[in-house]
C-alpha cells in the first residue's frame, strides 16, 4: 500500500533536477554579452557654409549667328566646322570682284567730280574779273552820263552788263556747291565700295567653338541672310539653376555686399569640379515652381563645362558660425525619422532621433539632438542595438554583417 507514494517521490525529484540541469545548462551557454567593433566619431562644433543644392544647366555665355553682311559667292571656308576659333579669325571670303568694280567707279566719279568742281571755281574767277571791268565801266558810264557825255543807252547796257556778271557769278557758286555735294556723294560711295570689300572676308567675332556649316563653299549668299555657321563662347560660361524661392532674401542681400561662390560639378566628371560665381538673379519668381532663376559664369579656360550638359550646383549663401557636425554615414533611418547611435560614458549604444541640416561634403549637420563632445557611431550600426556594448575599432575591422 505504501509503494505507490514512494514511486511518486522519485519521480517528482527527478523532474526538479532535470529542470535545474537544464537551467545550468541554459546559464552556461549563454555566457558574456558580447561587445560589438564598431567606428566611432566625435561631434564636432564648427563654422559651416550655408548652401543650395541643385541641378544646372550649362550655356554658352553668346551664341553668334554668323551672317554675310554682302551679296556674293562664298569662294572659301577658312574653318574646320566644330572646332574652336578665335576673335578676329578668317572663317570666310566672299568673291569680291564685284565690289572691287564699284570702288573703282566711285573713284572715277570722284575725279570727274573734282574736275567739274575745278571747272566751276575757273568759272567763277573768270566771271569775277568780268564784273570788275564791267563795274568799272559802268560806274564811268554813270559820271559821263551826268555830264551829259554819255548816252542813256550805254549807261544802262554797262549796268546791265555787270547784272548779267553778278548772275553769272552767282551761277558759278551753285555750280562749285553742287560739284562739292557730288563730291562728298562720291566720297561716301568709296567709302561704301572700301566697306563691302571689308565684309567679303568674314572673321570671327568672338572665340568659340564653331558648330556646323549651314552653307557650303560655291554657295551664293545675300546680305543679312541666313547664318552660314553659329559660333557658342565657351569661356566664360554659364550654368543656370534655379533655387527655392524661401533663399530669394538671404541671396539678394549677401550678392549686394559681395560676390556668391558657386561651384559646379559636371555629371559626366564628377572628380573636376569648376569654381565661378553668381551673375544674374531673374526679376520674377516662377510661380509655377515656387523658384528662382540664377546664372552663374565659370572660367572655362580648360573646356571642363560644355553647352548642354548637366551639372551639380553648389550655391555658398553665408556661413552658420559654431554648427554641429558629424560625418554623414553616422545617420540612419529610423522608426520615426532619421537616428544616430550615440556612444554613451560605459560605452553602450543608445539610439537617439536627429534633425539633420545641410551638407558638408562628407558629413552634415545635426540642427537637433546632439551636442558637442558626444560620440556617435559612423559603422557597424547594423549589429547594435540599444544597450549594446562597443569597442571603438577602425573601420576596416568592421564585420558590418548584423548579428
Amino acid at each position: 500500500m505504501t509503494r505507490p507514494p514512494m514511486i511518486a517521490a522519485f519521480a517528482l525529484a527527478g523532474i526538479i533536477f532535470s529542470i535545474c540541469g537544464c537551467q545550468q545548462q541554459k546559464a552556461q551557454t549563454a555566457g558574456p554579452v558580447p561587445v560589438v567593433p564598431v567606428s566611432v566619431a566625435p561631434v564636432v562644433q564648427q563654422p559651416v557654409p550655408i548652401t543650395i543644392q541643385a541641378v544646372g544647366r550649362v550655356e554658352p555665355s553668346a551664341v553668334i549667328q554668323v551672317r554675310s553682311q554682302v551679296t556674293g559667292l562664298i569662294v572659301k571656308v577658312a574653318f574646320v566646322e566644330g572646332t574652336n576659333v578665335k576673335k578676329d579669325e578668317l572663317m570666310f571670303e566672299i568673291d569680291p570682284r564685284p565690289y572691287q568694280e564699284e570702288f573703282r567707279q566711285a573713284q572715277a566719279t570722284l575725279a570727274r567730280d573734282i574736275a567739274q568742281l575745278r571747272q566751276a571755281e575757273a568759272n567763277r574767277a573768270r566771271d569775277e574779273a568780268q564784273l570788275k571791268s564791267a563795274e568799272a565801266d559802268d560806274a564811268r558810264n554813270q559820271e559821263l552820263s551826268k555830264e551829259g557825255l554819255a548816252s542813256k543807252s550805254q549807261r544802262e547796257q554797262s549796268t546791265a552788263a555787270a547784272e548779267a556778271q553778278r548772275a553769272s557769278i552767282l551761277a558759278d557758286q551753285a555750280a562749285i556747291e553742287s560739284a562739292n555735294a557730288a563730291i562728298d556723294n562720291d566720297k561716301a560711295a568709296i567709302d561704301k565700295a572700301k566697306l563691302d570689300l571689308t565684309y567679303c572676308e568674314i572673321y570671327a567675332p568672338v572665340s568659340g567653338r564653331t558648330g556646323n556649316l549651314l552653307i557650303h563653299q560655291g554657295n551664293l549668299v545675300g546680305a543679312n541672310g541666313n547664318p552660314l555657321v553659329v559660333i557658342n563662347q565657351l569661356n566664360p560660361i554659364w550654368v543656370s539653376f534655379n533655387a527655392p524661392e524661401e533663399y530669394l532674401s538671404e541671396i539678394r542681400r549677401n550678392a549686394a555686399e559681395h560676390k556668391l561662390p558657386v561651384r559646379a560639378t559636371p555629371r559626366d566628371d564628377a572628380a573636376h569640379p569648376v569654381d565661378g560665381i553668381l551673375e544674374v538673379i531673374e526679376n520674377t519668381v516662377d510661380t509655377n515652381t515656387g523658384t528662382i532663376h540664377l546664372k552663374a559664369t565659370f572660367d572655362n579656360q580648360a573646356g571642363l563645362l560644355f553647352p548642354g550638359q548637366f551639372a551639380d550646383v553648389t550655391l555658398t549663401i553665408g556661413t552658420l558660425n559654431q554648427a554641429l557636425v558629424v560625418p554623414a554615414e553616422a545617420v540612419q533611418p529610423g522608426a520615426n525619422g532619421q537616428m544616430v547611435f550615440v556612444v554613451k560614458q560605459d560605452e553602450t549604444v543608445e539610439p537617439r532621433p536627429v534633425t539633420v541640416g545641410s551638407n558638408v561634403g562628407n558629413k552634415v549637420t545635426i540642427a537637433k539632438g546632439l551636442s558637442a563632445g558626444e560620440r556617435v557611431v559612423t559603422d557597424g550600426q547594423l549589429r547594435l542595438f540599444p544597450g549594446a556594448h562597443i569597442r571603438a575599432v577602425p573601420a576596416s575591422q568592421i564585420d558590418s554583417k548584423p548579428i
